[in-house]
């Protein structure tokens, strides 16, 4: 039988074009680095969803077995896992994540 935590979480990823699983939410983040993401897509134009997994060990626990990421938020873009910021940064300075955003958005 399937884990429904990682069933929840496949569903999450699938609905959203761009998810970030973080602490807290877009209008009150709990940590910098949580905020820093925010701040990051914010400036993209695109939407995003926020899913809050502070207050939910076993959920933070099981992203972190999913993505071999330990630490939070965890991003994800049109279903594919791209880490944080300190992966995300280095990919916009490149000129990577408009063309990944549009594709994801098909535009």
């Amino acid at each position: 039988m399937a884990d429904p935590i990682q069933e929840e979480i496949n569903k999450e990823v699938a609905a959203h074009k761009i998810l970030i699983y973080g602490k807290g939410t877009k209008q009150m983040p709990m940590c910098g680095f949580t905020r820093e993401t925010i701040q990051f897509f914010d400036k993209y134009g695109y939407p995003f969803e926020l899913i809050d997994v502070l207050s939910q060990p076993a959920k933070r626990e099981a992203l972190s077995k999913m993505t071999n990421w330990p630490t939070l938020p965890k991003v994800f873009i049109d279903g594919q896992f791209y880490g944080d910021t300190d992966v995300l940064d280095p990919m916009a300075a490149k000129g990577e994540i408009e063309p990944l955003l549009k594709k994801a958005f098909g535009k």
